[in-house]
């Protein structure tokens, strides 16, 4: 069973993987912050960095996926392998960061390796508006992320709305985040898990 979280920047994925990781003793995959060896220099200077960061991350997906379906264990997956191809290398080329070829390029090897993955069997959505985006990003602190702009998270997010409306791979859960606090909250986060349930009771 393979369960996903996405979401824009600041949306709470990686703490909410971790809750329900724990909750459902799923393995969690996680977003390869840390060890991404494009990251810093990317906001830094995007026009530049944003070719080799997607291909970074279209690589490590990928390879995630591959492992969550030879291991056959129960997996969630912090962010997926479409939000990298539908939002943010199409984001990059709408705002003239990532050139017509290298978009060409790398659309060309998401096509090859779509049609060698399977969508999770749940999908769940988290909605933020971008005032709370903000809050969140600034509270966590890290550096390299003072320089994204509320222009850069509006289109991200517009672009996250207009995928998950088509999103066809799998059963797709949408929370909103705005006015709940997962973390603090065991009832907000008791809400998410039966709303869950009853999708997973669903599916099997």
């Amino acid at each position: 069973m393979h369960v996903a979280i996405a979401g824009n920047i600041g949306s709470g994925k990686t703490t909410l993987t971790k809750l329900l990781a724990k909750h459902y003793k799923w393995e969690p995959q996680y977003e390869d912050v840390l060890e991404n060896p494009y990251l810093e220099d990317f906001y830094n200077k995007m026009e530049r960095w944003s070719f080799n960061l997607q291909i970074y991350f279209l690589n490590t997906r990928f390879r995630q996926i591959l492992q969550i379906r030879e291991s056959g264990q129960k997996i969630i997956q912090d962010r997926t392998i479409y939000e990298d191809a539908h939002i943010f290398a199409p984001n990059l080329h709408a705002m003239g960061l990532m050139p017509n070829r290298d978009f060409e390029n790398y659309r060309s090897l998401f096509d090859l390796m779509e049609g060698l993955v399977e969508g999770p069997n749940l999908l769940i959505y988290l909605r933020s508006s971008i005032p709370n985006l903000v809050a969140q990003i600034h509270k966590r602190g890290r550096e390299y992320e003072n320089s994204i702009s509320i222009d850069y998270l509006s289109r991200l997010n517009e672009r996250y709305e207009a995928w998950v409306h088509t999103y066809d791979k799998g059963n797709l859960l949408i929370i909103d985040v705005d006015n709940i606090n997962f973390v603090d909250n065991p009832e907000d986060l008791g809400d998410i898990i039966s709303k869950i349930d009853a999708q997973l009771h669903g599916l099997f």
